[in-house]
């Protein structure tokens, strides 16, 4: 991919992958370039995100990015806070990220997923207003959806690798969806 049809990307809006009464909506901060060029989530080579899901047994098998909507088979769904695409998140405002956890509310009120897995601590903080929210099970809900906030995927997150973005995946399944008991 070239510069000039990354930059042509810029502002591009991807559309969602959902559909009503998911288990998981998965939440990203925001498309980047590479996502928007192909009009795919997580699509930049070398976010963690699709590895992360199978690795925690989300789907059977590493989906590519173009497979996206397969999750809806595995009753998960992808969005983001800001559909606007850029090349880092760090260029989103704060009056976006407000815009979004709104919005975020208004699509859980909607399709009623069981859990919202927000991708990216930082961005929750600010587009909810916890300043203090850190990895794992909120308190609060978006509608009446449980909120889960998990690390960023993006390479540039480099203190979560892949197993351990898994390992808190595999933690919030065990968590909200616990396996029944073997019979006797």
């Amino acid at each position: 991919m070239k510069r000039e049809q990354l930059e042509a990307a810029r502002d591009r809006v991807l559309l969602d992958v959902i559909r009503p009464g998911l288990d998981i909506l998965f939440c990203g901060i925001n498309p980047g370039l590479v996502s928007a060029l192909t009009g795919h989530h997580f699509a930049r080579p070398g976010n963690r995100f699709w590895p992360a899901l199978h690795q925690a047994g989300i789907t059977p098998r590493q989906l590519a990015p173009a497979e996206q909507d397969e999750l809806l088979e595995y009753g998960c769904g992808v969005t983001n806070l800001v559909p606007r695409a850029t090349a880092r998140a760090d260029e989103l405002t704060r009056e976006e990220l407000r815009a979004g956890g709104e919005r975020l509310t208004r699509l859980a009120a909607e399709y009623r997923p069981k859990v919202v897995a927000v991708v990216g601590v930082t961005a929750y903080r600010t587009a909810f207003d916890r300043r203090k929210a850190m990895i794992g099970p909120q308190e609060e809900r978006v509608a009446d959806s449980l909120i889960w906030v998990l690390p960023n995927p993006s390479g540039l997150n480099a203190s979560w690798p892949v197993g351990r973005i898994a390992a808190e995946i595999r933690r919030m399944r065990a968590a909200l969806f616990p396996a029944p008991p073997l019979s006797a």
